[in-house]
């Protein structure tokens, strides 16, 4: 299937697939906040180092499958996520708020 994704979630999974945590991060904006496995972060710091950590974790692999719009900005990508965990591959909905074409927030459950 061929999804089109906005330019900027297209950016985060085509730079998390590459595991480059630079090119992730500038996806989101400064004061974005990441709701993740019962952790918020808020902040680029913050955020950069729970992409580290989740890279070093799981080293992951995304295969968006669809995709569709909740709200005005937000925006929810069901992935195939595989990597280096129990249960590998699992399927995770990602919920993006995308204002001023970067990533606010982004929720994975």
């Amino acid at each position: 299937m061929n999804l089109k994704l906005t330019r900027i979630i297209n950016d985060y999974v085509t730079a998390s697939n590459a595991h480059d945590v630079k090119s992730i991060l500038s996806c989101f904006s400064d004061d974005a906040v990441v709701h993740d496995e019962r952790e918020t972060l808020h902040g680029k710091k913050a955020i950069e180092g729970w992409i580290a950590k989740t890279i070093a974790k799981y080293k992951f692999q995304f295969k968006a499958l669809s995709i569709k719009e909740d709200k005005v900005d937000v925006v929810i990508v069901t992935v195939e996520v595989s990597g280096t965990f129990d249960g590998s591959p699992v399927t995770l909905d990602y919920h993006f708020t995308i204002e001023s074409d970067k990533i606010r927030s982004l929720t994975i459950d």
